[in-house]
């Protein structure tokens, strides 16, 4: 069952990172005052397409390996995979986070305005994108606790001898 779950959740990273890039880079407006604003002018959203394609990639092989018997067998290999994704979601998260936040609040102690008044559209699809993320990483979040967990049910709890349990109880 856990296995099927682990599964489910990896196919499902895959539509989610997907949509994420193709909003993203599908992303812009023109604005007759401004000028054209699109995904490739703030680095932000070229990290977070980069880590959503690096998701589903690494989505569809940990789904491929997961099935063969000798990887399934190197429960730390996909422990360690799953971390590092489950982190680099994050930091895309939150540099995306961080440009939506500026584009709508603006940094006013920085003599930055906010932009979306102006680039409502782009701003939306931000907000779509940067949800979607956010799905993408609860995904390897819980994707990371079920790896973490069938890496350390391999190992026996550490044995406590008498006294050691006295001082617990007592």
């Amino acid at each position: 069952m856990l296995k099927f779950f682990d599964s489910s959740l990896r196919l499902f990273v895959v539509p989610l990172s997907v949509a994420t890039i193709w909003i993203t880079v599908t992303n812009k407006e023109d604005n007759s005052s401004y000028g054209m604003l699109q995904y490739s002018n703030l680095s932000g959203l070229k990290y977070m397409v980069f880590i959503s394609a690096l998701c589903a990639g690494y989505a569809l092989v940990a789904i491929a390996c997961s099935w063969l018997k000798y990887l399934v067998s190197k429960a730390w290999i996909f422990f360690i995979s799953d971390q590092i994704i489950a982190y680099l979601v994050i930091t895309s998260v939150a540099a995306v986070m961080e440009i939506y936040y500026l584009a709508y609040n603006g940094a006013k102690e920085d003599s930055w305005s906010e932009a979306c008044s102006s680039y409502g559209k782009f701003c939306n699809r931000v907000k779509l994108a940067l949800i979607l993320n956010i799905f993408t990483f609860g995904c390897f979040l819980v994707l990371a606790v079920i790896s973490a967990f069938r890496t350390f049910s391999l190992f026996d709890p550490p044995l406590l001898n008498s006294q050691e349990v006295e001082q617990v109880r007592g």
